[in-house]
């Protein structure tokens, strides 16, 4: 299909722009670690791109021409310095007898996204992977670490597998310049690199066993099998607080302490940044059942490696189109 863009046919022009906003939503979210902030940059994107497709000559393609000012939309917005982060990137583990609960604003923390909004659908099963691995929470918050420029370089040549020549010409740079950065990202990223992950698309049956071993120790609040889940330093945190533990004892002494709330919640299943992910519901005193958290879940080796509990329900259960309340 050519790439030259009949500027009259406002129909025609919608739909074209419109079919990159998944992959672009995608790029910016991991530049940006904000599921907000990565839509607002492609509204801006679109609304850029209308503003100016006079000026679009079909000299690259219009796939590129977006990315080239998607980009500068999230440079723009990283000039500002912000760089999301998850609890373990700001503050050591808490042993539970010390634990408190210190909140730091929105703008600190990694935040998450539901795949749909991310993932565009593609019939390549090892790429599907690839994209999946690229959302999680532990990609993007290792992202963070990289001064924006090298951020994009290295997710337009290592996630999105862009020619370094095609990164060059979108950034208005040189292919030499493009792989000294992608050296410099790559070096950077080594020293946070992310835990690994099992691959869960599609769950396997062993997968799918633990997942229902989890909703029945969590929904029966029986700590003994749920620690059974858990990889021995698995890690348990819970943002907007920049408190985080780690291991068996210090996660079930918080549960069966100031986490003893919890008890007698509901899980219903959901999926965000390629990772299992529960809708916590907490009992109400009138019946019902109303938000707690958002969590999200890092299997490894058969086991739990992470629980990351967002507690910000009025954000995420719209975003990921989750019930208001659950009844009795």
């Amino acid at each position: 299909m050519s790439d030259v863009v009949a500027t009259n046919d406002t129909e025609a022009l919608d739909s074209r722009l419109e079919k990159y906003r998944t992959e672009l939503t995608g790029y910016c979210y991991r530049m940006l670690g904000s599921a907000f902030e990565a839509e607002d940059a492609v509204q801006d994107t679109m609304v850029r791109a209308w503003r100016s497709i006079d000026s679009f000559e079909g000299r690259s393609s219009l796939r590129s021409w977006l990315y080239r000012i998607a980009t500068n939309v999230c440079l723009d917005s990283l000039n500002a310095g912000n760089r999301r982060a998850r609890p373990m990137d700001l503050t050591a583990a808490t042993p539970v007898a010390q634990a408190q609960l210190n909140a730091r604003p929105e703008i600190t923390w990694l935040e998450p996204v539901p795949d749909g909004r991310v993932l565009p659908s593609v019939a390549d099963p090892a790429e599907t992977a690839v994209s999946r691995e690229t959302v999680r929470l532990a990609f993007v918050a290792a992202l963070q670490h990289l001064p924006p420029k090298q951020r994009a370089v290295l997710i337009l040549r290592e996630v999105l597998a862009w020619k370094a020549s095609e990164v060059a010409e979108l950034l208005g740079s040189t292919v030499a310049s493009v792989n000294s950065a992608l050296q410099r990202a790559r070096a950077t990223l080594a020293e946070h690199e992310p835990t690994a992950s099992d691959t869960v698309d599609p769950l396997d049956e062993d997968q799918k066993e633990l997942l229902e071993r989890y909703v029945a120790a969590f929904e029966g609040y029986d700590m003994k099998a749920l620690t059974a889940l858990l990889h021995e330093d698995a890690t348990m945190s819970m943002p907007p607080y920049d408190l985080w533990l780690r291991g068996h004892d210090d996660i079930v002494g918080w549960m069966l302490g100031v986490g003893e709330v919890c008890s007698g919640s509901k899980l219903v299943p959901t999926v965000a940044n390629g990772s299992p992910a529960f809708a916590q519901y907490h009992p109400d005193p009138d019946g019902g059942y109303s938000p707690w958290a958002l969590i999200v879940l890092e299997l490894s080796d058969g086991k739990i490696g992470e629980m990351t509990f967002f507690l910000d329900t009025k954000r995420w259960f719209p975003l990921f189109g989750l019930p208001e309340r659950l009844e009795a």
